[in-house]
């Protein structure tokens, strides 16, 4: 038998969409690289080691040796140890402030580097059930866990091969330390250290190169939607497709209606008898030149007729006029111009009418 959970990752087929992804990421719920950040930080730890530290020991014994050369003319009352701590503790300050400033600089660049600046409150709200420690057993110890734990082994058991490798040629050397005075042995410490640190960090690269794309991939696997989900987005988004063709029928019938309206206020209605219907008003005094007020064929055609008849509008029989107007102008348009002639012949035949009447 098949699990429900895997019932359900099968049936998400579907690649997530950018509105599902940004609903994720306004949760908190991004694809992140721990070791991505864990490269970043050694990479600015191996540039504080490399460039800083020699810089920062000259400061400190800058600091330091004008109390070590000037100790029996120090001044050991309360006022003056006071001020003597004071300037100790700002000069260890300034000394330190270059590196926690960039190392902090990196963490944050670390996380924004990776998923951009994210906002999410959400993130922030406490989770009380997370305290229950009985009721999150199972989250502690759980298949995903024990992967985890087991790749973390391998990475640092590479990482550590790696180093031993690159350092293995220095430590022959380690037996001349005796023989050095204390510069050199500090110079060969600080160059070992650089060694070591440039070689985790090529080392981290790669790793974190591998997990971000894997993160990346299991990130947009768990966004995965089914054909359902999908369907159910696009309706929120566009709009149920059967409210949105009850809305253009009822448009459709109130632009109808209110086209029927104006079929009595028509001086003549043009009509093929069968199937065409176009009503036509024209006031010579304040219109240039006859609109369509009303149109339509088949049943629609029928019923302008119909009002016409009722309302004693003139009704002509003109099938090539009548399709040619149906198809060239719309509600409330003048008529072309090439049909200026047409339609004058039919108003005037109108009006010859009405003068007979």
């Amino acid at each position: 038998m098949v699990a429900p959970e895997d019932e359900d990752e099968a049936s998400k087929t579907e690649e997530p969409s950018e509105r599902k992804i940004s609903k994720a990421k306004e949760e908190g719920d991004v694809a992140i690289s721990q070791d991505a950040k864990s490269f970043i930080m050694l990479l600015g730890m191996l540039f504080v080691v490399w460039l800083l530290v020699p810089l920062m020991a000259k400061w400190y014994y800058l600091l330091s040796v004008r109390f070590i050369e000037n100790a029996g003319q120090i001044s050991v009352d309360a006022g003056n140890f006071k001020l003597l701590l004071k300037d100790s503790v700002l000069g260890l300050f300034k000394i330190m402030a270059l590196p926690f400033t960039i190392f902090m600089v990196l963490g944050i660049f670390a996380s924004i580097a990776q998923t951009g600046f994210i906002y999410a409150p959400k993130k922030l709200e406490p989770n009380w059930n997370k305290l229950n420690l009985f009721a999150n057993i199972v989250n502690f110890i759980n298949m995903k866990k024990i992967v985890e734990s087991i790749k973390g082994i391998i990475k640092i058991a590479a990482i550590a091969f790696v180093a031993i490798l690159a350092l293995k040629p220095y430590l022959a050397k380690a037996e001349l330390l005796p023989t050095m005075d204390t510069v050199g042995i500090l110079k060969f410490i600080h160059k070992m250290v650089v060694l070591l640190l440039f070689t985790v960090v090529i080392a981290v690269l790669i790793i974190a190169v591998a997990d971000y794309a894997y993160q990346k991939y299991t990130h947009l696997k768990k966004l995965r939607m089914t054909k359902q989900e999908v369907k159910d987005e696009y309706k929120q988004m566009e709009g149920d497709p059967l409210v949105k063709s009850r809305i253009r029928q009822v448009r459709m019938e109130r632009a109808r209606h209110r086209m029927m309206e104006n079929v009595p206020k028509a001086d003549v209605v043009i009509v093929n008898p069968t199937h065409y219907a176009v009503a036509l008003e024209y006031k010579m005094e304040t219109m240039d030149a006859p609109k369509v007020t009303a149109k339509g064929v088949d049943n629609v055609a029928l019923r302008i007729k119909a009002l016409a008849e009722e309302n004693d509008v003139p009704i002509v029989e003109n099938p090539p006029l009548a399709r040619a107007l149906f198809a060239s102008t719309e509600l409330d348009q003048t008529i072309p111009q090439e049909h200026f002639k047409a339609v004058a012949e039919v108003i005037g035949y109108v009006m010859q009418l009405k003068n007979q009447q």
